[in-house]
């Protein structure tokens, strides 16, 4: 394949990513803008309990969880240490095809105390202030499946206080995205920003692999506007 090919099937298909991850990303962005307003509006009433932020999540989750042509897996928000009156941090969260409250209780013990500030999801937009991408990586919180969580930082009055996510199980991004991307007739693989692999035409590249250890490794790659992943095609 000559370089001009694969560079306009690069283009085409960064641009089935772009449009692919919008609508939630987008949703996402909304989400987290809304839950500062409402969390900021809830604080002046006195201190909140999980139940409480509950009640305000749930809404926004179904929402997203409901969106057309793109099947989200899960959606919620993940409060920050010290938030709420009764728990240390909480994961408000909805799942699954008809969705329901997460409850990481029922599945081990050991989950409640989980420190969300050492998960990347969360750590980085606390961290940076910005929108990020998170996987591919098995989700042992919450699918045990291979996840892309997609998160963005929450803030009242400047002040971090936790962050609203999704989750796209790749199973479901690679039987939407796939057959889109196999049309443009030549290999196309979709890294993430660490130069891993998140899903490939070519059976070679495996969900995961990374990219720097192998042929993809000196190909030029293409961004996807709007999301922090690269095309890179053969």
């Amino acid at each position: 394949m000559t370089t001009a090919t694969s560079t306009s099937t690069a283009a085409r298909a960064a641009a089935i990513v772009s449009q692919y991850f919008s609508a939630p990303i987008a949703s996402l962005e909304a989400t987290a803008t809304q839950l500062g307003t409402e969390l900021a509006a809830y604080g002046n009433l006195g201190p909140l309990s999980s139940q409480q932020l509950d009640a305000l999540v749930e809404p926004h989750a179904l929402a997203t969880v409901s969106l057309p042509d793109v099947h989200i897996y899960g959606a919620g928000f993940i409060a920050a240490v010290g938030l709420l009156t009764d728990e240390r941090n909480h994961l408000s969260w909805w799942q699954g095809d008809d969705p329901k409250r997460l409850l990481l209780a029922a599945q081990s013990v050991n989950k409640e105390h989980i420190d969300y500030s050492e998960l990347e999801w969360f750590r980085v937009p606390m961290e940076t202030g910005r929108g990020h991408v998170a996987g591919p990586y098995v989700d042992y919180l919450c699918s045990d499946e291979y996840t892309i969580t997609i998160a963005a930082p929450v803030h009242i009055d400047g002040t971090f206080v936790g962050v609203a996510g999704l989750d796209l199980l790749i199973d479901s991004v690679e039987r939407q995205l796939l057959p889109k991307l196999a049309e443009l007739g030549d290999k196309v693989t979709l890294v993430n920003s660490v130069g891993r692999v998140v899903i490939s035409t070519d059976a070679r590249h495996a969900t995961g692999d990374a990219v720097r250890a192998g042929a993809l490794a000196e190909l030029a790659r293409t961004a996807c506007e709007g999301v922090a992943l690269e095309i890179i095609a053969e």
